[in-house]
């Protein structure tokens, strides 16, 4: 199965991939960063999975129900037509996944396949009938898992499998419920009214949208895509629900992404403000004070969840990987890198929901004085940068860009806000920065702005200079770096992040186009006043996504398929942004930047 051919769904706590044959492949309970239980997409179908199909072959359609979350695949057979409806309703006290099977046409003679196992496939659980007689309850140490359905369940050889027939307008229900294993069975869930529930729910929050125009639908689905890679209880925004899922088929690029990022911070914060869920917007940067909360020198580049700090990483060796590609890795050791880029997004992000009429936190204040002060000390620093090389510390352009966006919104805050701190000293040290980016960051035999001091690489991070208001676009130097990036960091008009080599990254070599960078030069293209170009670039990054408009973190233009994990919410970040500068009133690149695009 292709990455692109999975479906979300999910709860706003985890979230489930289900494959265009029905298929359940990867499910972690009960929250994303959990064990999974389902690891088929990283393994083979003994490592877990839930198929639900027909027992014959048929035409597969799916769709979302409307602005929902709610998938519904068509099984078209020569008997008739059943449609699969896959969804988990918003969290109260247990978690849920609900299948149910609508007979649409004729008869369809469905087949069940339920391959529990917990720890990302190591765990058998054992498996008893419950007495109602209704279902089954597994368990494997603090795991629990009961499935309810009125079909007739069978154990066959450690698999759960049941055979049933849908006439049309017959409906079964198969409802799955996760809880801890020293207490009692969980209530019995209704299907029908859980299901007009989640629709129900999904569709009151889609009115918020603020969003119109051309490409509306492409934003509100993105817009849904976020709120369901929010975790609910924290604010927090997964980067994705998946892990190591390759970067290169194949390859060793493979990560979990089942954390909270600094750096998508801003751009997050824009996204949701504009697209009319200030609430949301709110409890991500307030997530993002408490995350960062503590010693300035310990500041992370990413957290867990709840912010938690410890994301050791180890690997799943009795997991083969996606199509091979190992090693499957559990928890991002990135966490302990040094990146200076995220003193100024969270700098940033803050003073963008000043902009935006955010409730004043002095207390908040007080902590960025503080890391203020430290990044003062370290900004001339060595770092891992933005894409978190494995490679040794270099002095990143974007990062120093960035260190000189924390100061910058400070004197801001000071100046438009009111806030008190020592501005004068502050803008010596911005624009101490800005001298030292403007002399080592730029290369005049190349004349365009360069990867790491004193190099001669490009890296599509250099796209976000001018976003952040530290030169225009129209700067000289500027303008040429966005066209060296243009016709150099492309592959087939899609822009990589850099060119991959062992000597930077400590990697092998080879991935995909990083799709968040192409959305990245369209926006650097409405600025020039391309954007004719910048919308060409843009509708084709749209055409990427599957048929559920649903996108990876990159793409092999080789392949024609989308890379690592999915969906990502950098890219559907980007996406969104980038079809604001095109269409809305409120455009991201503007505010951030303050400046008018060309």
């Amino acid at each position: 199965m292709k990455i692109e051919d999975y479906a979300l769904i999910g709860d706003c706590h985890s979230a489930a991939l289900v494959g265009r044959d029905g298929s359940l492949d990867w499910l972690c309970w009960p929250r994303f960063d959990s064990a999974a239980c389902f690891a088929a997409l990283l393994g083979k179908r003994e490592h877990g999975r839930w198929k639900m199909a027909p027992a014959q072959d048929s035409k597969v359609t799916r769709r979302y129900r409307g602005d929902s979350l709610i998938l519904e695949t068509d099984f078209e057979t020569s008997e008739g037509i059943a449609t699969l409806v896959d969804f988990m309703p918003m969290r109260a006290e247990h978690c849920h996944l609900v299948r149910m099977v609508l007979g649409r046409r004729g008869r369809v003679k469905m087949a069940m396949e339920l391959i529990l196992r917990f720890d990302y496939g190591a765990s058998v659980p054992w498996v008893t009938r419950l007495e109602q007689g209704d279902g089954i309850r597994a368990v494997a140490g603090p795991d629990m898992v009961v499935l309810r359905s009125p079909v007739t369940l069978e154990g066959r050889e450690l698999t759960t499998l049941a055979q049933f027939e849908v006439a049309a307008g017959e409906r079964a229900a198969f409802v799955m419920t996760h809880g801890p294993s020293h207490l009692a069975l969980p209530p019995p869930l209704d299907a029908e009214r859980a299901f007009r529930e989640t629709e129900a729910f999904w569709h009151k929050w889609c009115r918020k949208c603020s969003i119109a125009g051309e490409y509306a639908p492409f934003v509100r689905r993105s817009l849904i895509t976020l709120k369901a890679l929010t975790y609910a209880p924290t604010g927090g925004l997964v980067a994705a629900p998946t892990t190591s899922l390759p970067e290169q088929i194949g390859g060793v690029r493979n990560w979990d992404y089942r954390f909270c990022w600094l750096r998508d911070a801003t751009l997050t914060l824009l996204a949701l403000m504009n697209g009319g869920y200030r609430d949301e917007a709110l409890a991500w940067r307030n997530w993002l004070v408490r995350a960062v909360a503590g010693s300035p020198e310990q500041m992370q580049i990413m957290y867990g969840l709840a912010g938690e700090r410890r994301l050791g990483e180890w690997r799943v060796d009795w997991l083969p990987g996606y199509e091979g590609s190992r090693p499957v890795r559990v928890g991002n050791a990135a966490a302990g890198q040094l990146q200076l880029d995220v003193y100024g997004e969270l700098m940033d992000a803050m003073h963008q929901g000043r902009k935006h009429g955010m409730p004043r936190d002095d207390a908040a204040w007080d902590m960025q004085r503080a890391l203020l002060a430290h990044l003062e000390t370290c900004w001339g620093d060595p770092d891992e940068g933005l894409w978190e090389v494995r490679g040794p510390r270099r002095h990143f352009t974007y990062s120093k860009v960035m260190c000189w966006v924390a100061f910058d919104r400070a004197v801001k805050a000071v100046e438009q806000y009111g806030y008190e701190g020592p501005v004068e000293h502050w803008r010596k040290v911005r624009d101490e920065i800005h001298a030292d980016v403007c002399k080592k960051g730029y290369s005049a035999k190349r004349g365009t702005f360069v990867q790491s001091y004193r190099s001669r690489e490009l890296d599509a991070s250099l796209l976000l200079i001018p976003m952040t208001g530290f030169l225009p676009c129209s700067d000289p130097r500027v303008k040429r770096t966005i066209e060296a990036i243009e016709r150099e960091l492309t592959h087939d008009g899609f822009v990589m992040r850099y060119r991959t080599r062992k000597s930077l990254d400590g990697l092998p070599p080879g991935e995909g186009v990083f799709l968040a960078c192409s959305c990245w030069l369209a926006d650097c293209l409405i600025l020039l006043g391309r954007r004719d170009e910048a919308r060409q670039l843009f509708e084709r990054v749209c055409k990427l996504g599957n048929d559920l408009g649903l996108l990876a973190e990159e793409y092999d233009p080789r392949t024609g398929r989308q890379l690592g994990n999915f969906p990502q919410a950098f890219t559907h970040v980007a996406l969104v942004n980038t079809a604001m500068n095109l269409s809305a009133e409120q455009k991201p690149v503007e505010q951030r930047a303050e400046k008018k695009a060309a």
